[in-house]
């Protein structure tokens, strides 16, 4: 039987274990999808003593139900949309193009918040793994692996504590490979695998982006 996860520490812990055979690579390179896929980014990053940063991606909510996504944007303009909804609320390009806009500037917002005005991390040739704190549609892992091809790693990872089963299958035809602790059968959604779910603030994730930095450095 599968068990929930206390927190995002404790889910970060248990996917790092499954990615334990990338430990120690120099060639590696964890991304957080803020907000929530940061603390478990952290301690994946933290375990296999690798530096930690953040990749932007925002949800294309449908406008008057913004926890439907309709698709996802990531940093670069890279969109990933969900024919299924699209067709079924016959949302039109003008609707779309609303709410792109006015993600792209919460996409930039949250670059200038978190990285302040460090560049964005050279990953060419490198393995990088995307992490994000769960997959139900799969839409902003999907439009990070998209949008992360531009900039020609050499292996992209798409990591998450617990996912639906048809999304695995889904991103395994766009990552070079997908990691999960949890796939279970009835999935419904990402909080109910969780005992403790809170919102992660900006200056949680700003806090622990400077604590990775701080402990590279060390190490």
């Amino acid at each position: 039987m599968l068990r929930r996860f206390q927190d995002r520490k404790d889910a970060g812990v248990q996917l790092a274990a499954r990615l334990a055979c990338h430990a120690g690579d120099p060639n590696v390179i964890v991304l957080g999808l803020p907000r929530g896929g940061v603390p478990v980014a952290y301690e994946v990053a933290r375990s296999l003593r690798a530096p930690l940063d953040v990749f932007v991606v925002r949800k294309l909510g449908v406008p008057g139900h913004r926890e439907l996504a309709m698709g996802a944007m990531a940093s670069g303009g890279a969109r990933v949309l969900n024919a299924d909804v699209l067709r079924a609320l016959h949302l039109s390009s003008a609707v779309i193009e609303a709410v792109a806009e006015q993600e792209t500037r919460e996409i930039a917002r949250q670059e200038k918040t978190f990285r302040g005005d460090a560049p964005f991390p050279d990953v060419s040739g490198r393995t990088v793994i995307i992490v994000d704190d769960g997959l139900a549609t799969g839409s902003t892992m999907r439009a990070a692996v998209k949008a992360l091809r531009q900039y020609r790693p050499a292996r992209i990872v798409a990591a998450a504590p617990v996912a639906a089963a048809e999304t695995c299958g889904m991103l395994a035809n766009e990552a070079d490979d997908v990691v999960c602790v949890n796939v279970p059968e009835s999935f419904h959604a990402v909080s109910l695998w969780y005992e403790e779910f809170s919102q992660t603030s900006d200056d949680e994730v700003r806090r622990l982006l400077e604590a990775a930095r701080l402990e590279t450095e060390v190490t």
